[in-house]
């Protein structure tokens, strides 16, 4: 009997140990073995890695020298050992719990078509689980940069998207195509690579008879005002990034992004709003994305 794909799954962290210990204790739970499971600590502040090695001494964790993005984490992990041999790698946000069944049902959809390079996951809230939060993905608008989450089984196509809170990776595709781009500290990382691997043939599929629990916002934490500018000055950067290079037309499609959420915030009197989306500005043109740590 062919012995099942090897697939290591991946959780990023940053000062958030309470949501990445209700993740890891589902990830234990996974009727998938071997499951090779690997942490990485993106650089926290907090006492993150004494309480999860604590908590998870059989777990693999691997603390990044500085935190420098949702990307450049994630790809850290992907280039270890540990998920270089594996066949799959499945990222999952550190604010997700995930049915025992969701890594079996994530490899079986990818290997009903070796071009299959991306699964994604339905996610559901977690504080209201009959709610879909994302059919696997959404569809994004390469003129206005604006996205829209399917709620409902949907035809993907040349502009859809997964989001990356829980998506598995052909090890295959990422040989073709190219790890995330780090160029994007967090935000459109996702429909970059799916708009990147469609264009080498790869194909995306979701994985419909699972649900992932998201408890979504975990990493930008946008209520207090001077983390919501934070977030802004980084969706900024990425939304023009990922328009200079997918837009339509491309030369414009990033300033009528960058119009409309000056306009959007003018017309409020944010004036911090505005000055976060002129820095993001400032950081697509230096092509430098910034890291913001918690202060």
């Amino acid at each position: 009997m062919p012995s099942q794909p090897r697939v290591t799954v991946v959780v990023l962290n940053y000062n958030g140990w309470q949501d990445t210990i209700a993740c890891l204790h589902s990830l234990l739970l996974q009727e998938y073995p071997p499951l090779q499971i690997l942490v990485v600590d993106n650089a926290s502040t907090d006492d993150s890695v004494v309480r999860l090695r604590a908590e998870f001494p059989q777990v693999d964790l691997v603390q990044a020298a500085a935190n420098k993005g949702f990307s450049a984490g994630n790809n850290f992990a992907i280039e270890h050992p540990l998920a270089a041999a594996s066949d799959f790698v499945w990222l999952l946000n550190n604010d997700t719990v995930a049915p025992p069944d969701t890594c079996a049902k994530l490899v079986a959809a990818a290997i009903a078509d070796p071009r299959i390079g991306l699964v994604g996951s339905v996610l559901r809230y977690l504080y209201d689980p009959v709610k879909v939060q994302a059919w696997g993905g959404g569809r994004v608008s390469r003129t206005t940069g604006f996205g829209r989450h399917f709620t409902a089984p949907t035809p993907l196509g040349p502009d859809s998207f997964f989001t990356f809170a829980s998506v598995l990776l052909r090890r295959d595709m990422l040989n073709d195509v190219g790890l995330l781009d780090d160029g994007y500290f967090m935000y459109f990382e996702d429909s970059d690579l799916c708009f990147r691997a469609r264009a080498r043939g790869w194909q995306l599929a979701v994985a419909s008879g699972t649900a992932v629990l998201h408890k979504e916002g975990g990493s930008a934490a946008p209520s207090e005002p001077v983390r919501r500018n934070r977030t802004v000055r980084i969706v900024t950067a990425s939304g023009m990034r990922f328009l200079s290079r997918y837009g339509r037309p491309r030369s414009l499609a990033p300033f009528v992004y960058l119009a409309s959420r000056l306009a959007k915030r003018a017309l409020c009197g944010d004036i911090a709003g505005v000055r976060a989306v002129l820095l993001g500005m400032r950081d697509w043109k230096s092509n430098q994305p910034r890291a913001f740590q918690e202060s």
